[in-house]
């Protein structure tokens, strides 16, 4: 009978996986820009993480069916249902790490074979993991092999991650783990391509500010321009986090950029979390939404803000309160995702600071009609920095199909707005970069399921100067139908003085004569130092 491995490597921790994989990463920095070694490295954790489970689960078999003929074992221990059955990836030989790893300076040539270097053998593991995965199809990266991939790098890139050991912690733990290291490769690459990582990464505290306050629990949860797939992350940890199933949720999403895409399918192979809602390919939302007649419980997005490029058609029946401008999405992707909604669903959107003022191109018209069509119930201003990448300060928009009593909550907000001002909130990572607590996400939070009287409030709602304010929509066409939160909220009451005024009188009085004496003091001192010169 076949015997378990007994140089099983110590599983590693979270903190010796980031460090020894950045140190992978730069490896290969300098010899290609950070948008391709992301795609190199991301690639190869998930080889390694599915490689590690798939060993596990091996030896697993293996002890389970300790005292079974050998031949049954061997059968077994092929069975790929064994493996899919535990939601773990099946790996065929030459797909496995410990045979990339032992080839790590390629394969010479022979008299049937062509030579293969270390990038072929693993673009062609990563086919080969395609092929025999239904939801990896279309998903890994296959860059490896390329004239312009540094094969000896490469080489000791693989020797590096050797290792790094995702199992031995159990297959629930694993995938955390991994997961971990996957959002923080993903933060730590959006800073390295600056302006360019907020098209596939938002930053984890704006993305749970927004799962927070919409509570997705169970139904379809949408984002029309999915990036790296954070959205769907944080929905499925939100459950986590309140001992829910998070199988009560289905994801739907839609990418334009085909490696953003693809890494989005990566990342959510990674955490569990089925990626056909995905589609097939990559596909521009505006000129062919793949998810026609499909009604979102929940939209969460980050759209790119004022896209001037994109495909505006004026007959397309998504515009239900105006056709948006040519030169600019901004309303277009709030009208895209409102059109989404079920009857009973919610949505958040971040959104350039100047949607909530601007008039250009009839966008003034636009959120009028939105505000009269009463889908807006809540507006929330953010801090700045939080993006790396852009200091253009944002806000969120949250949409809701029913303002009234029902699922959403027990409070009547029809033709009522919630304004919170978090403009002060967060603290600096660092000398560029802000985000905000938990504590502070809990304050927005719970702010916005106070004023709807949900189930998870804690507390009853009440306006807050310089905070928050529920205007009603009179209120609004007073202001002529501009969001900002700030005149709304108003400013935040300054501290009550204590002091008795006739008591403050004679102090103030006191400390100016104190002060004036100490004048005439140091102008004698000075007078007679100049008469010492003279002298």
């Amino acid at each position: 009978m076949a015997k378990a491995k007994s140089d099983k490597k110590a599983p590693s921790s979270a903190k010796d996986l980031k460090d020894t994989l950045w140190k992978a990463a730069d490896k290969l920095r300098g010899s290609m820009d950070a948008s391709q070694y992301r795609d190199v490295v991301l690639g190869l954790v998930f080889l390694k993480y599915v490689s590690d489970a798939f060993d596990e689960r091996r030896d697993a078999i293996r002890e389970e069916l300790a005292g079974e003929s050998d031949e049954y074992i061997g059968e077994s221990l092929e069975d790929q249902d064994e493996y899919r059955a535990e939601r773990v990836f099946w790996v065929a030989p030459k797909a496995r790490w410990s045979f990339i790893a032992a080839n790590a300076k390629g394969i010479a040539a022979s008299a049937t074979d062509d030579a293969q270097s270390v990038g072929d053998l693993i673009d062609d593991a990563m086919r080969t993991l395609a092929e025999e995965n239904e939801s990896l199809a279309c998903t890994l990266p296959t860059v490896y092999g390329r004239d312009n991939m540094d094969q000896r790098r490469l080489g000791e890139l693989v020797d590096l991650m050797n290792s790094v050991q995702f199992s031995g912690q159990g297959a629930g733990r694993a995938r955390d783990l991994l997961g971990e290291v996957y959002e923080y490769f993903l933060e730590k690459f959006a800073k390295a391509e600056g302006k360019r990582g907020g098209e596939f990464y938002t930053p984890a505290s704006v993305v749970r500010t927004l799962v927070e306050i919409l509570e997705p629990t169970e139904g379809r949860v949408y984002d029309p321009c999915c990036g790296s797939g954070g959205m769907f992350v944080q929905a499925e940890k939100f459950l986590e986090r309140h001992h829910q199933d998070p199988t009560k949720i289905s994801v739907f999403g839609q990418e334009l950029n085909e490696r953003t895409w693809r890494l989005a399918k990566m990342n959510l192979a990674i955490h569990g979390i089925d990626t056909h809602g995905l589609g097939s390919r990559w596909q521009d939302t505006f000129a062919r939404d793949i998810h026609p007649g499909v009604p979102m419980d929940y939209v969460l997005a980050n759209p790119p803000f004022n896209i001037k490029d994109w495909a505006r058609r004026e007959d397309d029946d998504r515009w239900r309160f105006g056709v948006p401008p040519v030169r600019n999405a901004n309303y277009a992707w709030m009208q895209h995702i409102w059109s989404k909604l079920s009857p009973t669903g919610e949505a958040g959107i971040v959104m350039a600071n100047g949607t909530m003022t601007s008039n250009t191109g009839g966008e003034g018209d636009i959120r009028k009609m939105m505000l009269e069509g009463d889908i807006v119930s809540c507006i929330v201003a953010l801090p700045g920095q939080l993006f790396r990448g852009t200091q253009i300060p944002v806000c969120v928009w949250f949409f809701a199909r029913q303002k009234g009593k029902g699922a959403s909550g027990s409070q009547e907000r029809s033709r009522q707005v919630l304004f919170i001002d978090a403009r002060h909130l967060g603290h600096m990572v660092d000398r560029v970069e802000r985000a905000l607590s938990d504590d502070d996400i809990q304050l927005i939070a719970n702010t916005y399921r106070t004023w709807r009287g949900r189930p998870s409030a804690d507390g009853d709602y009440e306006d807050v100067p310089g905070f928050c304010k529920s205007a009603s929509l009179e209120e609004i066409r007073e202001a002529q139908y501009a969001l900002s939160p700030g005149p709304y909220v108003g400013a935040a009451p300054t501290p009550e003085d204590a002091e008795p005024i006739d008591d403050k009188i004679v102090r103030l009085t006191q400390e100016l004569t104190a002060a004036l004496d100490e004048s005439v003091r140091l102008d004698a001192v000075v007078r007679a130092r100049l008469g010492d010169l003279n002298a």
